[in-house]
């Protein structure tokens, strides 16, 4: 099958391509917005890129379209598509017909945490030693790709292999508004946080916790629903109606079934109420990240992995690329990249990076490290300027911010003016990077966060601080 895929270099759908070309398909594709890691990886794969949507693709007839959600109308070859007649369909609904029919699905759900959870799940069923496949919406450093097919024979009677998948709120396609996640049909779900996001599609959180529930709906009696006790987002999902069984996590210890950490975020006891499951002992940082991997572990024991082993194979987790990647030290300061967008995600990153500053201060009794953010708000949700009153709160615990004012249609002057003078905002990438440079010292760390390419910033940091 000849698959012609618009919209390629997302996440998603470079993922989807990735599994397609594994499957043994032809696979081209189409995309304005061509960055690394995404690019690179789809080159590495023989996969065609065509920079554009132009109507004379059509002429490449393939079997088949398949529309990323990133495709409006009037799009060149959306709308030449629709005119020919030709078959197309959303890349949910494709994956979910060729690669997840007759697999144990494991979806993972929430506004934060998604990818960072999925690639620990994957991890922990690999070290398991059931070979899963994944589609993951980054590239998790223990694998090196973001998806792969993993193993497809049955092993005994009844067993359906492992499939794990970055689980998405966001609309299907231009032609089916209905969310992602529900194309893909999980016998386990993780349930990670919710808040209002996607404003550009969600009026507000109501709206996607009706989402929520069309997944856990749809989900068997002999399904698990592995969820965050401590979102009341979460809990108001669950009871509008749930038939599978619930494994809470981030739960008081004194609450039985339940799991909870015991420790450091970064070497913690697994607990179930009281009783010890495993130990986690790992370089990532952060509660965030501590909760993260409850869920992994809980979603991971509904598939045959113990708690213990889970929780021990945790040890060589490596994480996902641009989840508070050290791009490089230039000057005695350091820089991160950090796909954080969301403000909830920003304070969280920012506050684990901080705690894990604090400790080896304390322990060290070394100078002041200082953190240095910066950001730029590009995500739908944030061009809209839904999320523009928390952006000083997401920042509070930086010791200076610097922002790209892009056009918002908004001013990001005016949102971060409450943090005075602890806050920079630029007019561009040479500005930005001008201003941060002039700002760091030795020992800072600079924290780049962004769900897109950032112009290169960490690469022009860089090299700028290696020359001032």
């Amino acid at each position: 099958m000849h698959l012609h895929i618009l919209g390629i270099c997302g996440t998603f759908m470079g993922g989807l391509a990735a599994l397609a070309r594994e499957a043994g398909h032809r696979v081209t594709g189409c995309d304005e917005a061509v960055y690394p890691p995404m690019s690179d990886q789809l080159r590495a794969l023989g996969i065609e890129l065509i920079e554009g949507f132009g109507d004379d693709q059509l002429a490449l007839a393939p079997d088949v379209f398949v529309v990323g959600n990133v495709v409006k109308r009037g799009n060149p070859l959306m709308e030449a598509v629709l005119d020919a007649g030709a078959r197309y369909t959303s890349g949910p609904q494709w994956l979910a017909d060729h690669v997840l029919h007759g697999r144990h699905v494991l979806a993972v759900a929430g506004t934060h945490g998604k990818t960072t959870t999925t690639a620990m799940l994957a991890w922990i069923l690999e070290c398991a030693g059931l070979e899963p496949g994944f589609l993951v919406g980054g590239v998790p450093r223990n694998f090196g790709v973001s998806a792969r097919l993993g193993r497809t024979a049955v092993r005994a009677a009844g067993e359906c292999p492992p499939f794990v998948i970055e689980a998405d709120e966001y609309d299907t396609a231009l032609f089916d508004k209905r969310s992602k996640f529900v194309h893909y049909k999980p016998r386990t779900a993780v349930l990670n946080n919710l808040e209002h996001d996607h404003a550009d599609i969600f009026p507000d959180l109501a709206a996607i916790e009706t989402q929520f529930h069309h997944l856990v709906r749809a989900m068997p009696r002999s399904g698990r629903v592995v969820v965050n006790a401590r979102d009341g987002a979460l809990a108001r999902v669950l009871a509008r109606g749930c038939w599978s069984e619930v494994q809470r996590f981030g739960t008081r210890r004194e609450e039985p079934g339940g799991l909870s950490a015991r420790g450091d975020p970064q070497s913690f006891d697994v607990l179930r109420g009281s009783l010890k499951l495993g130990h986690v002992h790992w370089s990532l940082l952060g509660e965030h990240n501590q909760l993260n991997a409850l869920a992994a572990i809980a979603a991971a024991e509904h598939v045959g992995v113990a708690p213990d082993a889970a929780a021990a194979s945790l040890a060589r987790f490596e994480n996902v690329r641009r989840r508070l990647e050290l791009r490089g030290q230039a000057g005695g300061v350091s820089v991160y990249d950090d796909f954080a967008h969301h403000p909830s995600a920003m304070r969280a990153t920012i506050e684990g990076l901080r705690r894990d500053i604090d400790k080896r201060q304390a322990i060290a009794g070394a100078a002041p490290e200082r953190i240095l953010a910066v950001f730029e708000p590009r995500s739908n949700t944030m061009k809209l300027g839904t999320m523009k009153a928390r952006l000083p709160w997401s920042l509070e615990e930086a010791d200076l911010a610097f922002c790209l004012q892009g056009d918002y249609g908004w001013s990001a002057r005016e949102a971060l003016a409450p943090m005075g003078a602890q806050a920079t905002v630029a007019d561009g990438i040479d500005e930005l990077v001008g201003a941060v440079v002039r700002a760091a010292r030795p020992g800072d760390h600079v924290l780049c966060m962004s769900n897109g390419g950032f112009g290169g910033i960490h690469g022009r940091l860089l090299a700028a601080l290696a020359h001032a």
